[in-house]
Parts: structure tokens; sequence; C-alpha cells
């Protein structure tokens, strides 16, 4: 479904740190300390879902909470500098498996699915509308360790345009084999996207290489579910934005009949629940057992 260092495999995940011990509470209060917590990000995402699922079927005593990706992020950050556990959904392109010593929690019984892909998904007519375009798109495609540098580069303060610039300038020959032979005149290409670090990266750079081509382009930025929408109705040209086959399996199910999938734009990513290393468990059924660390 941003750096020069190697990143796992991509999938959907939770990402384990410290917790903070919540004392004298009673009641309402109390009842909710019981519980773990794990700590998500945007409310429509489908690693989301995957985990509510999750919860579930694993019968886990926890709460899932809502944030958004660089929420997340945050949390997970200043767990580890404090030495604390923490639970988070996780997925692999994404810097913070370059910056910190996280791993996947095991999950037996596969809610997360295996490997995944992002793919790049266009409008019905995009091709006929913009064959220029749609051929670099259809030409789109990177590894985890170029998406991983850009998405570093942004975690370090670089803008997000500025750090494809600089991918951009490093990658002459990879994009020209994007370009290819095309010369756009200005026409408009709108590009959704999901605002996922990765997909803030890789879409920064396919916006870049679309104007190099002499295009101009517009990012709009919703959450999963509306993107897919915009994609079908043509409110969007396209997207390389879709996690699957499992991870927006939803979203892909219900809109496959009006839209177009072009090309695997990255393989071997990857989803799931993540924790820092020096947590001692290594699979979601053990959760419960440790539950009192991750409130």
């Amino acid at each position: 479904m941003k750096l020069t260092k190697v990143f796992p495999i991509v999938f959907l995940g939770v990402v384990l740190t410290g917790c903070i011990l919540l004392c004298g509470c009673t009641g309402e209060q109390s009842a909710q300390v019981q519980k773990g917590k794990i700590i998500g990000i945007e409310p429509g995402a489908g690693i989301m879902q995957k985990t509510e699922d999750a919860i579930q079927d694993y019968g886990l005593d926890y709460t899932l909470v809502s944030s958004s990706s660089a929420g997340m992020a945050s949390e997970l950050t200043k767990a580890i500098n404090s030495g604390k556990w923490i639970v988070v959904t996780g997925w692999t392109p994404h810097w913070k498996f370059a910056r910190f010593n996280l791993k996947y929690l095991d999950d037996p019984k596969g809610i997360y699915g295996g490997e995944e892909y992002i793919g790049a998904l266009a409008r019905k007519g995009f091709e006929t509308d913009n064959p220029g375009a749609y051929g670099i798109l259809s030409r789109f495609s990177w590894t985890s360790d170029e998406m991983a540098s850009v998405m570093l580069a942004i975690e370090d303060g670089k803008s997000p345009e500025s750090a494809a610039d600089e991918y951009i300038a490093a990658h002459p020959d990879q994009v020209s084999s994007w370009i290819g032979s095309v010369k756009g005149n200005g026409e408009l290409v709108t590009v959704g996207y999901v605002l996922w670090d990765s997909e803030i990266a890789s879409t920064n750079v396919l916006k870049k290489v679309l104007e190099q081509a002499g295009y101009t382009v517009k990012l709009v930025a919703v959450d999963a579910g509306p993107l897919y929408q915009a994609v079908s109705t043509g409110d969007v040209d396209c997207t390389i934005s879709a996690w699957l086959p499992t991870t927006q399996s939803t979203y892909m199910e219900k809109y496959r009949d009006n839209l177009v999938e072009v090309r695997k734009v990255l393989t071997g990513a990857k989803v799931g629940l993540v924790v820092p290393d020096y947590v001692t468990i290594s699979s979601i059924d053990e959760l419960n057992s440790v539950k009192d660390k991750f409130q």
C-alpha cells in the first residue's frame, strides 16, 4: 500500500514502544486504564480497519487511538526517546525504520495480509485524453530504498518539493526513463494522494517529473476512501497511493469497475503491528499478556 538505507518489506502493522502508567484512577477512568492502547493514524485509512479487525479476531483488550501519520510518528519518537513501550500501526517503506530499530509483530491469523504493493490508478479516459502524462504514469516505478530516501529528507526538515527536486537531480537516467519522449504543453494533471509519509514523498516526485515533462500539476490530498471515489468519478486524473491487494481492498472492490489500475509503482510493501526491538514480545497474540505496558 525516502532513504539511502534498506527498509523492511512494506506491510500493514502496529509498532510498540513505551507506555505511561496511570495510577490512582477509579470508576470509568480505571476501566480505561485497564485497556492497552494502539496508536493509529487517520480513521479512514485501511490499516485502521485492519487493526480493528485484529483487536476483534485476537480478542485484544486494547483501544485503537486515532491520530495521523505525523501524530503516530511523533508519539513513537517520544516513546522511544524515553525508553517506553508503545504499539502503533506501521508500514514500510517509512523513514521510521531507518531512524529506529523496529520490528513487526508476527500476525499468525494473517489479518494484515502478506506482501503489499503500491499501485498507480487512473480515471477512465485519462489515457485517451492525455496519452503523454498517462505514459509517464505507466512507466513510473521505484524501490523502497529510493522512496525512503525522499521520506527521510522530508523528515530531516526539507520540504516535500525540495526533497523531490534533490532526488530528481540525483537520478537523471531514471527520470529520463520515466519521461521518455513525452513533451507536454502545460496541460493540467490532477493527482490525488493520501497524507502518509510514503505517499507525500512519491507524489511530490511524480509531480516534479510531470512538470519537467511540460505539464501543470495540481495535488489533492484526501483520505483513502474519498481518493478512490475521486478517481472513479474523474475528479482527479490519477494517484500512486493505492495500497493493494489487502490494505485498501474494500475501496478497490467498491470502485474497481470505474477506474483503471495502471501498474505497480512499488513492490515489497508491508503493513502490520510494529514495535521497538527492545519490546520482548514477538507476536500480536502476546499483546494481552503485557497490556499494562501499553497504557
